[in-house]
């Protein structure tokens, strides 16, 4: 005994600590290829109908999907859908059609598990992805594009990140849970990128699970998206807060602007319940 209560100690305090561990921005070069002149287009109808049907938002920056309806109604859909991206020869792409292609895949592919296994009170209890430390399905190789195995995280952290470096991919990208910048309702398109990156970027930064002012004005809670990738945003205080002001309201706002130099956190918060319609 020992021996052994050090290590089931042990392997408590570690299996959290990898649930909301981030992987690093690891480029795979491969990806990189896109033509800038093609005018090709991708179709993500499907897609769209597939949100049409079933998203439901609560308020601007809250959404939730039904995946009961889902699971019973739109899985031959989803599958066609999945199954019509695999089958994209992407590096022929522009790049703002890539872009799409991958945040509208890895969204499409995180429904589509969640639905594989629902019903399921958080994505972290799909636990799918190899390695005795592994939490949750993002490591496990579920899509093949151009002849490659791919996770969902090597879509966010090999391809997604790297290759485009704009923090505001982290509020387009869906893990299917209540403290994540929430499932668009459209699907994401090349000619409107800009304009959907920054509403993904204010929809989330103006709601409390975002940012938020302790009740004295003196610290302020942070949802733990910018713990995990707190580079993306800005290594220096500043940078990180001018990003916050850029898409917060004006309390918000003029708050960052006296403490920005030296941001004063009080803590991270994430709510991993799935972000279900109907649990």
């Amino acid at each position: 005994m020992r021996i052994i209560v050090p290590i089931l100690v042990m392997l408590w305090i570690v299996v959290p600590l990898r649930a909301g561990a981030a992987p690093d921005a690891d480029l795979w070069p491969d990806w990189q290829v896109h033509d800038a002149q093609s005018t090709a287009r991708i179709d993500h109808s499907i897609w769209q109908d597939i949100l049409d049907r079933h998203l439901i938002l609560e308020k601007a920056g809250v959404s939730l999907f039904d995946y009961r309806s889902a699971k019973a109604q739109s899985r031959s859909e989803l599958d066609a859908y999945i199954a019509a991206m695999q089958a994209v020869a992407i590096s022929t792409y522009n790049r703002d059609q890539q872009l799409a292609y991958w945040i509208n895949l890895y969204n499409a592919e995180t429904v589509a598990i969640v639905i594989d296994h629902y019903p399921v009170e958080s994505i972290h209890d799909i636990d799918i992805s190899p390695g005795f430390f592994s939490s949750g399905p993002w490591g496990k190789k579920v899509l093949q594009v151009e002849g490659r195995s791919l996770s969902l995280d090597d879509i966010e952290h090999r391809i997604l990140r790297p290759i485009w470096k704009d923090a505001r991919i982290h509020y387009t990208v869906n893990c299917a849970s209540v403290g994540c910048p929430a499932l668009a309702a459209d699907a994401y398109d090349a000619d409107k990128l800009e304009e959907q990156l920054d509403t993904a970027a204010l929809a989330f930064i103006r709601d409390p699970r975002a940012v938020q002012l302790t009740p004295d004005d003196t610290e302020i809670k942070l949802s733990s998206l910018y713990d995990w990738y707190r580079s993306d945003f800005g290594d220096e205080d500043q940078t990180f807060a001018d990003h916050l002001a850029r898409y917060s309201g004006l309390t918000l706002a003029t708050w960052l602007s006296v403490h920005g130099d030296d941001l004063p956190i009080a803590d991270y918060e994430y709510d991993w319940s799935l972000n279900d319609a109907k649990p």
